[in-house]
């Protein structure tokens, strides 16, 4: 077993554990951190004090003398520091005056010549604490020269360390103890939506596929908590509506290809009925003709997923709008409707080719059919007249009946047909302007419907200009 492994198998399993543990660390080591610190900082202050205190102490012993460098015997007390002990000595090691525990003794410590860190002697021994604090001074009292050595007992530093280790051993791990039962209540109450949003997607998710009505309870709070469950209940919704589009798109495409695979069959099968009598011409012609709207509608299909899969406008270019559109006009427009376009020489989009053709095929197919002789198509920058901001305007306009404005919208859902006996007769697959509207969008377009001044349908698509970047 790798380290990665062992690591891993050791990592707590659930969020709540591991920022407990997190915040169980980082609140210990910031702890321990301020604690080491305020240790040391108490310990130099401490230190500095009784040093302070012994240097006190030397020049009140020095003071203390008389004016013909006698000192009394035993020595004052220090005013500042009780258990501090002093002894003045000759320049040859002689004690001169003592307090009163250092009286009977010979020199305890010894400050030799020019130094001002004394040097204990072995009479300190079973008198003099091992840890003390020591200070010396080469004084001249009456015209002698002496030395004057003071010396405490580190209480109060040894006072700190029990402080500090006090605090380390008993105030840290209750402090830990109090600080990470209290992150695994709070984590626990933070998680509580977290929890049961993930039950809720558990139960969405056992479910039928067929059943997507259901959301994750939100629990109204303007955090992270609650942006995911909104999040998560708007991914549910677009689901619902996907999945709803899905099966009526299905359906839909079912029965269209139901349609023609029907009308070929039953043709077939009479003429089968009646092999001598059957008119096998007119059987191949009508076979032919729903051969060929079986065709279109699977070309249709095929494209129309294409797009949901988000591959349309894969090549894109720079794409010229007079030629394209003048070649449409070519091929689609009947002599008995008169198409005009009107598109500035070099006006150019950027897209695919082949989808833009596609786009503007299927709405001039749309408005030849229903104008009655007019079909008027115009290209243009914009209103400014200029493609500064990037976009370009193309409509295409004609004089027939319209399109009535409650259903404006609803055209460009697929398999809709607004006359749905004329439009079979036209062998139209009801795909053409939900094509269109997918075609715009995966160019980052618009297409819209209004109403024209000829009377009829008004369809403007706007498009990004050519060297305008669409990501």
């Amino acid at each position: 077993m790798t380290l990665a492994q062992v690591i891993t198998r050791l990592r707590p399993a659930t969020v709540r554990s591991r920022v407990t543990i997190a915040a169980g660390l980082a609140l210990t080591a910031a702890v321990t951190l301020g604690l080491v610190g305020m240790y040391l900082l108490q310990k130099d202050s401490a230190q500095r004090t009784v040093q302070s205190q012994v240097r006190t102490y030397a020049t009140q012993i020095q003071q203390s003398a008389s004016a013909d460098g006698t000192f009394p015997n035993p020595l004052p007390a220090s005013t500042l520091d009780p258990a501090a002990e002093a002894q003045v000595l000759t320049a040859d090691g002689r004690v001169l005056a003592a307090t009163r525990t250092l009286a009977t003794l010979p020199a305890v410590y010894d400050l030799p010549p020019r130094s001002t860190s004394p040097v204990r002697h072995k009479a300190a021994d079973g008198v003099v604490p091992g840890e003390v604090t020591v200070y010396g001074a080469h004084v001249t009292v009456g015209g002698q020269p002496v030395s004057v050595v003071t010396l405490t007992p580190t209480s109060l530093l040894s006072q700190v360390n029990e402080t500090f280790a006090r605090l380390l051993i008993i105030g840290l791990p209750a402090l830990l103890l109090l600080a990470c039962t209290t992150v695994w209540l709070v984590a626990g109450r933070a998680l509580r939506p977290v929890e049961q949003i993930r039950r809720a997607v558990t139960d969405i998710t056992d479910l039928s596929a067929t059943d997507l009505t259901q959301r994750v309870p939100e629990p109204g709070t303007d955090d992270e908590v609650g942006h995911l469950a909104q999040t998560m209940n708007a991914m549910l919704a677009r689901l619902e509506d996907s999945s709803s589009r899905q099966r009526r798109f299905v359906g839909d495409a079912s029965h269209e290809l139901r349609s023609p695979l029907t009308a070929i069959r039953t043709g077939l099968e009479v003429g089968l009925a009646h092999p001598d009598r059957a008119p096998w011409p007119d059987i191949a012609r009508r076979a032919v003709k729903q051969a060929t709207r079986l065709e279109t509608l699977i070309n249709d299909l095929l494209l129309l997923a294409r797009t949901d899969a988000g591959k349309a406008a894969a090549r894109r270019g720079r794409v010229e709008l007079a030629p394209l559109l003048a070649e449409l006009t070519e091929t689609t427009a009947p002599a008995d409707v008169a198409v005009s376009v009107e598109a500035p020489p070099g006006l150019a989009v950027t897209g695919d080719s082949a989808d833009l053709s596609r786009l503007f095929r299927n709405i001039i197919d749309n408005a030849v059919r229903h104008a009655h002789t007019t079909v008027r198509i115009t290209a243009s920058p914009n209103a400014a007249g200029s493609t500064a901001n990037g976009l370009v305007r193309i409509t295409i306009a004609d004089d027939g009946p319209g399109i009535p404005a409650e259903d404006r919208d609803r055209v460009f859902d697929r398999f809709v047909r607004l006359d749905a006996s004329r439009e079979q007769v036209s062998g139209s697959t009801g795909l053409g302007l939900a094509i269109v509207r997918e075609i715009a969008i995966a160019h980052q377009g618009t297409v819209s419907i209004g109403a024209a001044v000829e009377g009829g349908a008004l369809v403007t698509v706007t498009l990004h200009a050519a060297g305008d970047a669409i990501s």
